[in-house]
């Protein structure tokens, strides 16, 4: 496979479903609230569904949403890491190296000091789990959507994201035991591992096996188009996963959010610094740096948006469905997109920055 020959999961623009993710979230969040308030025994039975603190009916959802993620990465992308390595030192930089930690330590400075008159000292430990989780997973799907509409480089987002998966399979569990202990957060080691396998490691071998079987019965023709074909059969289960999952969380965070709405705003404000200070230090460093602009782009976006996915798969396993730090992660869900439109809109702008 040559370099030019490599082709990009990627849709010519933002879907439907993704542009209005935020309202869609918006409405399961009401969703769930309403039916833990009329079905408690119902959200009480299906909470209870659990094995190791696995909940299953979440870990089935949380897999139908990664599993295509993990088929459209393709591996053989890697041997094309060297070829602008100045984009990938500052991705792998920034995704690894300065994300987590800032989110770390926006979420303590947030959390144990300017928002402490309004939380109650526990919940802060658990919203700032949660943000730990989202700091520490790098976006792998929607990337290939931004970088598309930011007209990037597809092979290089291919790239970037081989990377960032391969790295994440290593990282994630060490950085999120790092950043919880930091913050006197017990790390129950066997849950967070886990959670890793189950929700990186397995669903990445699988979507290599499923990806090289749909290669391979094409004979090397249209085997992207194949791939593309069989992801986007699934892609209604993903949405699917994504909704339920949002309304099974807020079915459980009913009766907190009801008594202290301003929760939600209060999670949302270090995303929102989190998520354009990100960007800007990746953009500005890449122009610097003198990086073309369809490699500074996905760049900065990819550590600006989050693998929400697994952050919360991961925050349901580690402190339980009806936890702050699941509540926290599914507020990113909620924030992403339209932070990610507004720095798509001003990455597009600015394109003229650029050589």
């Amino acid at each position: 496979m040559t370099h030019e020959s490599l082709s990009v999961p990627a849709p010519a623009g933002i879907g439907f479903f993704e542009k209005w993710l935020s309202a869609w979230i918006a409405a399961a969040i009401v969703a769930g609230i309403v039916l833990g308030a009329v079905a408690p025994g119902l959200v009480g039975a299906l909470a209870g569904l659990e094995i190791a603190s696995v909940n299953l009916p979440v870990a089935i959802l949380i897999w139908a949403m990664v599993f295509p993620m993990m088929v459209n990465v393709d591996f053989a992308s890697l041997r094309h890491v060297g070829d602008k390595p100045k984009g990938l030192v500052l991705t792998v930089v920034v995704n690894w190296l300065v994300k987590p930690f800032t989110m770390a330590a926006l979420a303590v400075l947030f959390f144990e000091y300017l928002f402490a008159p309004l939380i109650d000292p526990a919940d802060a430990q658990q919203y700032i789990a949660g943000l730990i989780l989202l700091g520490a997973a790098p976006c792998t799907a929607m990337v290939f959507v931004w970088s598309q509409m930011t007209r990037g480089d597809p092979n290089y987002t291919l790239v970037q994201v081989s990377v960032n998966d391969i790295i994440m399979v290593f990282a994630f569990a060490p950085i999120v035991a790092l950043l919880l202990g930091v913050t006197d957060i017990v790390v129950p080691w066997e849950t967070l591992l886990l959670s890793v396998a189950l929700y990186i490691v397995i669903p990445l071998v699988a979507g290599a096996l499923v990806r090289a079987c749909l290669i391979g019965r094409a004979n090397g023709r249209g085997g992207e188009a194949a791939v593309s074909a069989f992801t986007a059969k699934l892609k209604p289960a993903s949405v699917v996963g994504l909704i339920a999952t949002v309304v099974l969380l807020f079915a459980f965070q009913g009766n907190v959010i009801l008594a202290n709405p301003l929760v939600i705003v209060l999670i949302a404000i270090p995303l929102l610094i989190q998520s354009y200070g990100i960007f800007f230090l990746a953009y500005f460093a890449a122009r610097a740096w003198k990086v073309p602009f369809n490699v500074a782009a996905p760049c900065a976006l990819i550590g600006t948006s989050n693998f929400f996915e697994l952050a919360v798969a991961v925050a349901i396993g580690l402190f339980g469905l009806n936890s702050g730090a699941a509540l926290a992660t599914v507020v990113g869900v909620l924030v992403e997109v339209p932070v990610m439109l507004s720095l798509v809109a001003f990455a597009n702008r600015t394109r003229h920055w650029f050589a």
